[in-house]
């Protein structure tokens, strides 16, 4: 029995142990994990707009999603991660075309809205880019990346709507 009652302790102890050393194991870490997985992804007429391999790397730590356009040479990266520091979400793009993104924000009930920081475009005006990801009770998720000029003007860059991959 004094046995049995060691064996238990050992393990609760161990499992315990394991929890406290992974710094990104806490729920706000996990609020974008709907994102995970490997993704169709289609534009608002149906048509294909690429594929997409999201998953977490670095112990928890990093979201990192895998794009491939369906337009032929075009492909990115993004790191997504909780900044506890910050308290925010933050994202840092990248594509093999030179463009790069960083975005901040947070989750608001089923949807992740991240924003880049005010610049100026090539016509002097004030814009930034807001992008929403949208959790869907089907289990689709929905992108949706908007460029609002002058805080009121607003363009849509991408529609997309997130299929996961069956095998």
């Amino acid at each position: 029995m004094k046995f049995l009652v060691y064996i238990v302790l050992f393990s609760t102890l161990s499992m315990n142990a394991q929890n406290t050393n992974c710094n990104c194991c806490t729920e706000k870490h996990a609020e974008f994990d709907f994102w995970i997985g490997s993704w169709t992804v289609t534009n608002p007429d149906g048509s294909a707009a690429g594929t997409n391999f999201v998953e977490k790397v670095q112990d928890n730590c990093i979201l990192q999603e895998n794009w491939t356009s369906a337009t032929p040479g075009f492909t990115g990266t993004s790191n997504n991660f909780y900044n506890a520091a910050n308290k925010q979400w933050e994202q840092i793009w990248i594509d093999n075309q030179g463009g790069n993104l960083h975005l901040k924000g947070n989750r608001i009930g089923s949807q992740m809205i991240l924003k880049t920081d005010i610049a100026k475009n090539q016509n002097g005006e004030l814009f930034y880019h807001r992008v929403t990801w949208t959790k869907n009770d089907d289990g689709t998720v929905r992108q949706y990346w908007e460029t609002i000029t002058n805080d009121k003007d607003i363009t849509v860059a991408f529609d997309g709507l997130y299929k996961k991959v069956t095998n």
